[in-house]
């Protein structure tokens, strides 16, 4: 690790926020940057398994008009020449967008961009590749019947999580600062916690989206990062509204960064180890504990409480595998022979639900919305633990041994508020005895963004346990 206020020597481990400030001085070229994060993909990736597309050429030449901008006097953004991804739910100009299946011919034109990925390319960001997921997004595991298994960087018998999965292992593994991955039950904070970085879903419809999911505004898109700073300065490239999306909230009205460094003082935070109905590890327990305590020590006026709801998991699977069933109608049967076979089962669980199922759990989910909104009259903020366990074994679905059916019963503090569309946001706050990254999640009410990332800005700063890297063998 390095000392405190140093940078690493290899580029490939710096932020994006200290690499556009190397880049103003002209210490560093976006060149070398790049080289360095391609370097790094080439010769770790084969264990990791982040990236299904690599375009080597195409990233040193984006990262030497880069250097041209930069020596110019004229970068074409806050992001420009930095090294990103892109989780292949997004579609992206002139690389095929498979979604981890093999129902996606990848024969076709692929002209389009999604709108975040448009905007880092306005803002010269230096696009190396696409990242995995698990087929269609549809798990909290990141494998599918395309690429294999994609690993923990920390321990390569580890899932990395999901859906985000590559974006997250790449990010931790040093193959790229700044990774957009999407979040319709914690796909980035999944991830982000089982990895040891940022992972960020802000208020539904800051970031837009496009093509529409299949899993309806339960889907958010976000960034993962090393460093809460650089999750703002990502955030504010890609949010804003885009004519393609019907959802689209107005541009903010400020930059996410300027808000970062607001002391905690008298800020009302609710810690609920549990949310009253999850088993959480006792590891990951204490080292959650211990990082409320460090947010009570920043002046944050810290209360011992659960938002008072129950599990809403009925609802949320009702909305998400009827999405999963929609968005596998068209198939052929030979096509769903190859699907992820438990992805074929939460498609026919899906076809079960009726009309009027799907309409209770649209009331149960607004219902979660009020409750939470008045809850949020009382808290600024709610904190809880991100995962209730560890990353497990790569390759599976659910823990060896463990109890709970499919990855939403080992998923309980993210997907209800993928159901009332909160800012949500991991970040880093200790190792389990094994070694294994533990997160800290903190949730706000809708809308304040600012005020999420602000406590996890002031709790990275307090610690050291973004600097952390995993050593890759």
């Amino acid at each position: 690790m390095c000392p405190v206020g140093a940078q690493p020597s290899d580029l490939a481990d710096w932020t994006a926020v200290e690499l556009v400030s190397a880049y103003r001085r002209r210490d560093v070229s976006p060149v070398d940057a790049t080289q360095a994060v391609l370097t790094r993909i080439e010769t770790f990736d084969s264990t990791v398994k982040a990236y299904c597309v690599l375009d080597s050429s195409f990233a040193l030449a984006e990262a030497q008009k880069s250097e041209n901008r930069w020596q110019a006097g004229r970068p074409a953004g806050p992001v420009d020449g930095v090294p990103a991804s892109v989780k292949d739910l997004l579609l992206t100009r002139g690389w095929p967008t498979l979604r981890g299946s093999k129902s996606i011919d990848p024969d076709q034109d692929w002209t389009v961009d999604s709108p975040c990925v448009a905007r880092l390319r306005e803002s010269g960001a230096v696009l190396v590749g696409k990242t995995t997921t698990p087929e269609l997004g549809w798990k909290g595991v990141t494998d599918n019947p395309l690429t294999g298994v994609t690993r923990n960087p920390w321990d390569p018998t580890r899932t990395s999580g999901g859906s985000s999965g590559g974006a997250a292992a790449a990010v931790a593994a040093g193959m790229g600062p700044l990774a957009m991955g999407t979040d319709g039950g914690g796909s980035v904070r999944i991830p982000g916690s089982f990895c040891g970085v940022v992972g960020f879903k802000a208020t539904y419809g800051t970031v837009p989206i496009y093509p529409p999911s299949p899993f309806g505004t339960l889907a958010h898109v976000g960034p993962l990062t090393r460093t809460v700073d650089d999750a703002a300065l990502v955030l504010d490239v890609v949010t804003g509204p885009d004519s393609r999306d019907w959802s689209a909230l107005a541009s903010p009205s400020d930059s996410f960064r300027s808000g970062l460094d607001t002391s905690l003082a008298g800020l009302r935070v609710a810690y609920s180890p549990d949310l009253g109905f999850a088993a959480v590890d006792p590891g990951v327990a204490a080292a959650v504990e211990r990082a409320v305590g460090i947010l009570a020590d920043l002046g944050a006026q810290v209360e011992k409480v659960d938002p008072g709801f129950e599990d809403p998991v009925w609802a949320f699977e009702c909305l998400w595998f009827a999405g999963a069933a929609k968005a596998t109608e068209h198939l052929t049967e030979q096509q769903r022979s190859e699907l992820d076979p438990a992805l074929a089962r939460a498609c026919e669980i899906g076809r079960e639900f009726s009309a009027q199922d799907y309409l209770e759990a649209n009331a149960r989910r607004m219902n979660l919305g009020v409750a939470m909104g008045a809850f949020h009259e009382r808290y600024d903020l709610l904190v809880t633990p991100t995962m209730p366990i560890v990353a497990f074994e790569a390759g599976v679905e659910v823990p060896d041994g463990w109890t709970g059916r499919g990855w939403t019963s080992w998923t309980p503090f993210t997907y209800p508020f993928n159901l009332t569309q909160q800012p949500a946001i991991t970040v880093p706050c200790g190792f389990s005895a094994s070694g294994l990254p533990i997160g800290l999640q903190i949730v706000g009410p809708r809308h304040a963004d600012v005020r999420v990332l602000n406590a996890a800005k002031a709790y990275e700063d307090a610690t050291e346990w973004w600097k952390r890297r995993p050593v890759l063998r």
